[in-house]
């Protein structure tokens, strides 16, 4: 008998598919552009996202590619070290991920604080915005944050006074709107995903008026792959190069994870596998590096997409990387009709979704110390770089952890006879002991004094020797010694 090969849920996965690749298209563009690489780069990206980590264990759901997450990160490096060596970089990181993954330290960064990956977002969110309303206009961006941000009014003088700005912000800022308010479409209008009903009309219009915008510059598929040559991994020998990709690594690991557990509440299927989701991300840059393409991460917009669509295995991901693959092969000039303030206007309202608002007010109602690490995470990596922003939001919540871990309490009880009880609780650590010192000097000389400690949970190594010389000098020569309790 001939044996049938079948493919469980291939009807649910194969419409998914189709959802993810419409969605996947414009972005994956729009963050290559916006990234300072060719378009057909962030399609090799989407290609390779879907086709082989796809493929791969970890997150049965989860939808992987190019990400306006990284979009900062990548320019940054493109800007600093040149197109040439982004493949190198990208195959690092991807080496780096699979060792990560090998040696089990997935579930790690699930340990990561959560105002800290939201700040990361948001501070993306800002730098993308302010960049893409330069590009929206058709102008240069600065290279700094800040310089995006201060030299956003000089940007607009120069809009009022030429109407092809003004001609190619009017197409960014139609594609922003209509992205926002295709939710309130007919429901069979919003068959079609709004990023891609953006673009089209953009498209449409700039033909249809004969709009003075750029389009995007193809080069083709086969041309725009570029794998790195001995002089790009020369450049392994430069910190900053090597600095560079331990960022690539961790942010987009990071991302990667966040959405992977974030995709699993939207589910009942199988639950994400850590370790092999992280070695998936690691395989699949790897052969990005290799390919001189952009480094991918998993995609919260794509992944949901393809759950609210129904897909039901990993098919669906691969089926939308084949469809990506077959697009770039076979249709790539139509990529040239495309104007750049519509991919423009994409990026500057993925970056408002980036920025959790809603969050921010609910963490200062309720976790004040989380909502100022969320806020110095962003302006850090605003005003510093994106990986130095993030270690100064890191740095801070280990701070802000250690000080509440460090909570100890000093409860005193005279009943003006007989001894002074003072009894210690929590974790007494360094950092509290300029204050339980403090407390326990006041305590008179001239009574005797009992030192409870039974109720620390921790006490470290500076904490007890300290109070042990106190309880041993404490007490006047005529009065009785200190006793202590031990925890």
């Amino acid at each position: 008998m001939n044996a049938v090969l079948k493919v469980p849920h291939l009807k649910q996965d194969f419409a998914a598919s189709l959802v993810v690749f419409l969605v996947a298209l414009p972005l994956c563009v729009g963050v290559a552009v916006a990234s300072g690489a060719p378009a057909e780069l962030g399609l090799v990206t989407g290609i390779v996202g879907g086709i082989v980590t796809g493929f791969m264990p970890g997150s049965s759901l989860q939808v992987s590619g190019p990400a306006a997450g990284l979009t900062v990160l990548v320019f940054e490096a493109v800007r600093q070290f040149g197109l040439a060596a982004l493949g190198v970089i990208v195959l690092g990181a991807g080496l780096l991920q699979l060792l990560m993954g090998a040696l089990k330290l997935g579930r790690w960064f699930r340990a990561i604080s959560v105002s800290v990956v939201e700040g990361m977002l948001a501070g993306i969110g800002l730098v993308i915005i302010a960049g893409q309303l330069y590009a929206a206009a058709g102008l240069k961006a600065p290279a700094s944050g800040t310089g995006k941000i201060t030299g956003l009014p000089e940007a607009l003088t120069r809009a009022v006074g030429s109407t092809d700005v003004l001609a190619s912000l009017g197409v960014g800022a139609a594609t922003v709107a209509v992205m926002a308010l295709w939710k309130r479409m007919p429901e069979r209008a919003r068959a079609i995903p709004g990023a891609l009903a953006a673009v089209l009309l953009a498209t449409l219009a700039s033909l249809v008026f004969a709009l003075p915008v750029a389009t995007v510059q193809v080069q083709g598929l086969l041309g725009a792959i570029q794998p790195p040559g001995a002089d790009a991994f020369a450049r392994l020998a430069q910190p900053a190069v090597l600095g560079t990709i331990l960022a690539f690594a961790l942010i987009s690991s990071a991302e990667s994870l966040f959405s992977a557990a974030a995709v699993d509440r939207l589910h009942d299927g199988p639950r994400t596998e850590y370790d092999k989701e992280l070695m998936a991300q690691g395989a699949g840059n790897t052969v990005c590096g290799l390919l001189g393409a952009l480094p991918m991460t998993a995609v919260i917009v794509r992944s949901s997409a393809n759950v609210q669509a129904g897909a039901k295995t990993k098919t669906s991901r691969v089926l939308h990387g084949v469809w990506l693959l077959l697009f770039a092969a076979f249709l790539p000039s139509v990529l040239e009709l495309i104007p750049l303030p519509a991919l423009a206007g994409i990026l500057i309202y993925a970056g408002w979704k980036l920025i959790p608002f809603r969050q921010v007010v609910l963490l200062w109602t309720a976790y004040r110390g989380e909502a100022v690490i969320l806020v110095t995470t962003a302006v850090a990596i605003v005003a510093v770089n994106m990986f130095e922003g993030v270690l100064i939001g890191l740095a801070l919540a280990v701070a802000k952890t250690a000080w509440q871990a460090s909570h100890v309490n000093l409860e005193v009880i005279d009943k003006g006879v007989g001894p002074v009880q003072a009894r210690l609780s929590g974790n007494a650590t360094f950092l509290r002991l300029p204050k339980i010192l403090d407390s326990l000097q006041a305590l008179p000389q001239n009574r005797p004094v009992e030192l409870d400690l039974s109720g620390l949970h921790h006490v470290d190594h500076a904490c007890r020797t300290a109070l042990e010389s106190w309880a041993e000098r404490h007490s006047a020569a005529d009065t009785e010694p200190v006793r202590v309790t031990a925890p």
